[in-house]
């Protein structure tokens, strides 16, 4: 029979397909100060809150002339493409941390556990030792802080940044990843507050 079907596949002639004529490439630009809906921040943000989100810390080495190392907690990390494997986070553009982290070239993401809030706290002031009390090693390929407990870890090089309004869309090509040994679950953020895992 699978002869037969072969022989029978060959005997038929197909029209070749038509050629698929290529889209135009969208126009990139800013969004005009006349073009903005007239949405109410603290609207937007009470809405946009209903999003649960997993909260991470990314971290960078000290510079190479010496100095600490930097990080801030993020709640906006994902994960992007999986060939090549690409992740990313936003950053506010009037970050003092981002600086740091874009002249280090490379970032760790450690994605927080469910009894981490108190190290995501530490980690959202600014001006602080941010580190102080808090127990890290280097990620394998960057070198930036790893911080134990967490419940997975993404090491990675900085591979594209791009605007978006008020922040800037980093993308990471990961180098290095894998999960903690923490029997927590992750870290969740919802409405304004932390939030855990609870069995359905």
């Amino acid at each position: 029979m699978a002869e037969a079907a072969v022989r029978y596949l060959r005997s038929v002639r197909t029209a070749a397909p038509e050629p698929v004529e290529p889209l135009p490439r969208p126009e990139l630009r800013c969004v005009g100060a006349d073009e903005r809906a007239p949405l109410d921040a603290r609207e937007f943000r009470r809405v946009l809150g209903n999003f649960a989100t997993g909260v991470a810390v990314i971290t960078a080495p000290p510079a190479t002339d010496g100095g600490s190392p930097a990080g801030f907690a993020c709640q906006s990390f994902t994960s992007l493409s999986l060939d090549p494997p690409l992740v990313a986070f936003m950053v506010g553009r009037t970050s003092t941390t981002w600086p740091r982290i874009a002249r280090a070239g490379v970032f760790c993401v450690n994605v927080l556990a469910a009894d981490q809030d108190e190290v995501c706290r530490a980690f959202a002031v600014s001006g602080a030792d941010k580190f102080a009390g808090v127990a890290y090693d280097a990620a394998p390929v960057s070198g930036a802080p790893r911080l134990s407990g967490t419940v997975a870890w993404i090491d990675c090089t900085i591979h594209a940044v791009h605007t978006g309004g008020d922040h800037l869309v980093v993308i990471g090509r990961v180098n290095a990843l894998a999960t903690g040994d923490t029997p927590a679950g992750p870290l969740l953020f919802h409405q304004g507050r932390f939030t855990r895992l609870t069995p359905s």
